[in-house]
Parts: structure tokens; C-alpha cells; sequence
């Protein structure tokens, strides 16, 4: 089967899941109930993931994740009530980006290259959402109080020392 073909059952199948989900939750009403708003785009994020795998395009996994993670972002701020986070939680979206890459480098079987790229995508996503968190968070300055900008510092060493080092 080609790849084209492929795709196309890949299409069809995930159509008849779609469609029979929307029919058992229009028989069984509870079924509507048990999924949030969120969950759906968490759903869709799954749903990129698992046509990137059965179509073998290890690429759709960067948006995978930026759909799953933010998903599950907008899940966790809808039953706490924080909607404020999202002031600093946006700035883990390159992280989620880091992840994509690293997995579709994994199936890829380029293992070392995506460690760099999404690894770096990581890092700086957390050390931007400890620094967005510590002065936009409900604490004030947190945890880190008046020391946030050495991770400001730290970032920019470790990037002068990649690109120094790098082959």
C-alpha cells in the first residue's frame, strides 16, 4: 500500500472512530457529560499523533504536542479556575514544541539531533515560565524572588556556549 493509500484508510478509520463517538454520545447523553471542552482539544492533538504514526509522518507530532499540550493547559486552568496562569503558562508552549521534536527525531531515528534542538526548546521554556511566573504568578516575585534575572543570565551563557562549541 502506498503512502497515499495509506493515508486515505489512516482518514477513513479515524472518521468512523470520529463518527461513532458522536453517535454513542447522541444514545448514551452521559457520554457528553464525561468530556469537558478541553478534552477535545486534547483529542485533537491525539488524533494528529495518531495520523502522524499510521501515516508514518513523524513530523505531525510537533503539532501534536502544541494541540495536546495546550489542551491539557486549558484543562487544568478550567478545573482549578486559574485563568490568570495564563499570563506565564503560555511560555511553556515552546517546551511542548521541544517535546514534538524530540519524539518525531526519535521516529525518525534521529535520535541526538532532536535531543539538541527540542532539549534547548525545552530549557527555555522553563526557564521563561520561571521567570513570567515569578513576577506574574499570584506570589508576586515566588519563589525566586529578585534572583530571576540569573536565569536570564544562565540562558544566554549556555546558548554563547553551544554556539562556541558547537562542530
Amino acid at each position: 500500500m502506498g503512502n497515499r493509500q495509506r493515508s486515505t484508510a489512516v482518514a477513513g478509520v479515524l472518521l468512523i472512530l470520529l463518527g461513532a463517538w458522536f453517535l454513542a454520545a447522541q444514545i448514551v447523553p452521559g457520554l457528553k457529560d464525561w468530556f469537558d471542552w478541553p478534552f477535545i482539544i486534547i483529542g485533537v492533538g491525539v488524533f494528529l499523533l495518531i495520523l502522524g504514526l499510521l501515516t508514518n509522518t513523524p513530523d505531525l507530532v510537533v503539532p501534536a504536542c502544541i494541540v495536546g499540550g495546550i489542551g491539557g493547559l486549558l484543562s487544568w486552568q478550567n478545573a482549578t479556575g486559574n485563568w490568570e496562569s495564563w499570563a506565564y503558562a503560555w511560555t511553556l508552549i515552546p517546551g511542548f514544541v521541544g517535546v514534538g521534536v524530540i519524539l518525531s527525531k526519535i521516529l525518525s531515528r534521529n535520535v541526538r539531533h532532536g535531543l539538541g534542538e527540542g532539549g534547548t526548546l525545552i530549557m527555555i521554556s522553563l526557564i521563561m515560565f520561571l521567570v513570567f511566573g515569578s513576577f506574574l504568578g499570584p506570589l508576586g516575585l515566588g519563589p525566586l524572588g529578585s534572583y530571576w534575572p540569573v536565569l536570564i543570565i544562565g540562558l544566554g551563557v549556555l546558548m554563547l556556549i553551544r554556539t562556541l562549541f558547537r562542530r
